[in-house]
């Protein structure tokens, strides 16, 4: 069953022994982040800091940390299950007979019945914070790392609305904390946020800003999968959970947020005013660079009886954002399929955090077919910032990370198999000579055939015979291992 709030997911994670409570007190100015530095890469479990310095708000981190526990927060068995799902939903097609008109409307009330529910009392506004309280200075915010430019909301969900067609968006975007009642606002250039901040600043309107912290673990991953504009976060998060999220309207915004977060944080961004944000010890492994963002100002904040203030730390991979990014991968696969059929699989390393390095493996049919895949995939939504790409044939094992080195390094020509273009990068990219733009490489690693350049036959790869190895494996005791 999917989980309701954070408490529920809590409870669970405590009982699968996933959970490790830390009644020390503890400094959210880098100590924090140093233990979790320390758990995470040891492959530990979630961390509960039940006695923060200066907030009464416990701190739950890490606690996407491992596949094991994002299957948990997913309540899945397998992220490919997900996504097969999702295919399924998205090949429907026009019923021809009577038994497919009754199994369209079935699909049809499955749609319905995982719409956002509204609802007019909700667990996230228990408390309630004016202006004249306190607000951001009451909630445990982290410095994770010694030169960040100060403490970072690190796992909000941020939700806006589109002026034009009225529909919400919720994204994941980094609030670096100025003072009591003020944020920068980390949305990129790519972002479904920043789209309509553009908009709000061309008519010189203020925006109105909700952000989400806690709740379903469910929700908390939607805001960050890479879906289109039109299409809503909640709905994928009651599509993966099977029954609907609920809302409720905020405060003092029009907007509707998830009415079982610990937190929501109201306010609006000003189109006239920016202010330097960073620098950010991020994903990376490295700093991102401070720059100028708008600024996010916050009118009260609500919360449960019994808030739990979440978190994560980025920097070197692997850490926790790893786990969610892979759950992308997988359950995103099918539909990437979709849209370029000749794709197998997909890996995206955790050392290419994503955004730099795809490895991909076709169905080669036909010469040149890699490159047409290459270009294909940099001209989808959020692959569009891919910095490397490299295609395989269909018969390798892409998480066996030898052989697609062996692969790599042996079935490529650089002069004929390299694709070298310019174009778009992740914001975060710190080796592109401008930013968000710069260099970008193709490489074809399958075989290739005449066509494609190939003066002279490709050679076999060496395998040994079936009735050998069974041979072999029906003796191995007489040779005395």
């Amino acid at each position: 069953m999917p989980h309701r709030n954070l408490q529920q997911f809590i409870r669970e994670l405590e009982s699968a022994g996933e959970l490790h409570r830390i009644s020390a007190e503890v400094d959210t100015e880098l100590e924090i982040s140093e233990i979790v530095e320390r758990i995470s890469k040891a492959g530990g479990p979630a961390l509960l800091f039940e006695n923060v310095l200066g907030s009464e708000f416990p701190v739950l981190i890490n606690a996407f940390g491992s596949y094991r526990r994002m299957q948990m927060a997913l309540s899945c068995d397998s992220f490919d299950d997900i996504g097969m799902r999702l295919e399924e939903k998205m090949k429907i097609q026009p019923p021809r007979s009577l038994k497919e008109k009754v199994q369209a409307l079935f699909a049809l009330k499955e749609i319905s019945d995982i719409i956002p529910k509204k609802v007019k009392r909700a667990h996230c506004q228990e408390q309630v914070y004016g202006p004249d309280g306190p607000l951001l200075n009451m909630l445990p915010i982290l410095t994770c790392w010694p030169h960040d430019g100060g403490p970072f909301i690190t796992l909000p969900v941020v939700i806006t609305k589109d002026p034009d067609s009225g529909i919400q968006n919720m994204g994941m975007y980094r609030m670096h904390k100025y003072d009591n009642t003020t944020t920068g606002m980390h949305w990129q250039y790519n972002k479904d946020g920043n789209r309509h901040f553009d908009k709000y600043k061309s008519s010189g309107q203020r925006m109105d800003v909700a952000v989400a912290l806690g709740g379903s673990p469910l929700v908390t991953y939607a805001a960050t999968a890479p879906l289109t504009p039109e299409f809503d976060e909640l709905l994928l998060a009651g599509f993966i959970g099977s029954s609907p999220i609920e809302i409720t309207k905020a405060k003092t915004v029009d907007l509707f947020v998830p009415a079982e977060s610990d937190f929501i944080i109201e306010g609006y961004v000003d189109p006239d005013e920016e202010r330097i944000e960073g620098p950010f010890g991020d994903h990376t492994g490295f700093y991102s660079l401070a720059d100028s963002y708008p600024v996010f100002h916050i009118n009260c904040i609500t919360c449960r009886n019994d808030a739990v203030y979440p978190a994560t730390v980025v920097g070197k991979p692997p850490m926790e954002d790893c786990y969610m990014a892979k759950a992308t991968e997988r359950i995103f696969l099918p539909m990437l399929r979709m849209l370029v059929p000749e794709i197998v699989d997909m890996e995206m390393p955790f050392e290419g955090v994503f955004h730099n390095c795809a490895l991909v493996s076709i169905d080669k049919k036909f010469p040149g077919q890699a490159k047409k895949v290459i270009n294909a995939l940099w001209g989808l939504g959020q692959m569009a910032s891919t910095k490397y790409i490299f295609i395989f044939d269909k018969d390798i094992d892409l998480t066996d990370s030898k052989t697609v080195v062996w692969k790599l390094l042996n079935n490529v020509d650089p002069k004929r198999d390299l694709l070298l273009f310019e174009g778009p990068l992740d914001a975060l990219d710190h080796s592109a000579p401008y930013p968000n733009f710069g260099g970008k490489m193709g490489i074809d690693a399958t075989r290739k055939t005449v066509e494609e350049g190939m003066g002279r036959k490709w050679p076999d790869e060496i395998k040994m015979s079936e009735e050998i190895k069974e041979k072999v494996s029906n003796r191995w005791k007489e040779y005395g291992f």
